[in-house]
């Protein structure tokens, strides 16, 4: 009988939650109808379904139902925000403001802005992963239209002081967006409260189904002008057009309803689980934890292993544990992880990393049989390291 490893790699992805797939089913098979054909019963069903979800997610981030605006995922809601903004202020400025840690997803389109003829400030962060607020400051030009920082990183689940950066741009005025793909469903999220006028979501970091996000885009004070990168059918008011996926949508609610209501016991019982692992690992010596100790997400572990190569103690785990060395969409890279790099971590450090990502199907016991491989695993490349070579 053959075991699958335990999953702890929950920053990359989620299992969709079995309560989250009930509401989904019948609108793959019954409730089938497209929400933009309204003069027939099916339609009505599926543009029904489609509104109380908007609802749900709007009340989540304190936002109204016409502000959220569905996409494919995050990485879309993200070039979206980003290339958006970029096409209908550019003739009020071409600079942007964004961190050298955030996700390709937002590097990438500010990247071929720059080709474009716009410029971009890539702030650094602290060795915890926090940007300095007076950095942030001193990159203000007149041209400025865009700052765009990420809730929480993906590898290193360090939380940015969003309030504050919103508030700073709020006294610039200048348009913020988030990137909060990893946050909705796991920490408080307001977007008035935290000054943002454009937040990236998506479902399957949260027990959600894949291939579902959206972009809350804010409507008065100020109202946000964004130019369509999908154009066709003028769905979600001419914003991304493309027929909605309703099981998908309906799923992404359900699963931001549920994080809502289990956050404050999950958030506890995840710290507690993610305390547990990290002091078992602490005796080993010469390991350290990368990213803010306490203004991280619950369920993030991300640390380097001085003396280990990264690549022969993942392999190691493989058996035992699925972990990451990072963003799941760069972990095939032959190359350290930059996010880390931006920390101030050697190569040998940045290379040497795990993202332990704990989830709500992870218990005590599997922390416990993760520790026990991974102390096992460090212990024996260590030596084999420290091992005399008999070679002639």
């Amino acid at each position: 009988m053959s075991h699958r490893p335990i999953y702890m790699d929950c920053h990359a992805t989620t299992p969709v939650d079995e309560r989250v797939m009930a509401a989904m089913l019948p609108f793959f098979t019954e409730q089938f109808g497209n929400p933009a054909s309204v003069g027939h019963e099916y339609g009505w069903e599926a543009q029904a379904a489609v509104q109380q979800s908007r609802e749900i997610l709007a009340k989540a981030i304190a936002a109204t139902p016409e502000e959220i605006v569905f996409t494919s995922g995050a990485s879309e809601a993200n070039n979206l925000a980003i290339k958006g903004i970029a096409e209908a202020y550019g003739n009020k400025g071409r600079h942007l403001i964004t961190v050298a840690t955030e996700h390709n997803a937002i590097l990438d389109p500010c990247r071929y802005l720059q080709t474009r003829g716009f410029d971009v400030t890539y702030l650094p962060v602290e060795a915890d992963g926090l940007i300095d607020l007076g950095e942030l400051l001193m990159a203000f030009r007149p041209d400025t239209i865009l700052v765009s920082v990420m809730t929480a990183n993906n590898e290193t689940g360090v939380l940015q002081p969003i309030s504050e950066i919103g508030a700073i741009c709020r006294a610039h005025h200048v348009l913020f967006h988030t990137d909060a793909a990893q946050a909705i469903g796991k920490v408080p999220l307001n977007v008035d409260a935290m000054n943002v006028d454009l937040m990236s979501l998506t479902a399957h970091k949260i027990y959600g189904p894949k291939g579902i996000g959206a972009l809350y885009v804010r409507r008065s004070n100020p109202m946000v002008q964004l130019a369509p990168q999908m154009h066709g059918g003028g769905q979600e008011r001419g914003m991304r057009s493309g027929t909605l996926y309703t099981p998908q949508i309906v799923g992404f609610a359900k699963s931001v309803e549920l994080g809502l209501a289990e956050m404050d016991a999950e958030t506890q019982r995840l710290v507690q689980l993610r305390d547990r692992l990290w002091q078992r690992l602490q005796p080993l010596g010469s390991v350290y934890l990368n990213g803010h100790a306490s203004r991280r997400l619950p369920g993030n572990l991300n640390i380097s292993i001085a003396g280990v190569d990264g690549q022969a103690l993942r392999k190691a785990l493989q058996p035992t544990v699925a972990v990451s060395s990072g963003s799941a969409c760069s972990s095939a890279k032959s190359t350290p992880s930059y996010v880390l790099k931006a920390l101030g971590r050697s190569d040998e450090l940045a290379f040497a990393s795990i993202r332990f990502g704990i989830g709500r199907f992870n218990t005590e016991a599997e922390v416990d049989r993760v520790a026990e491989a991974t102390i096992e695993a460090i212990t024996t490349l260590r030596q084999a390291t420290r091992a005399p070579s008999h070679a002639a």
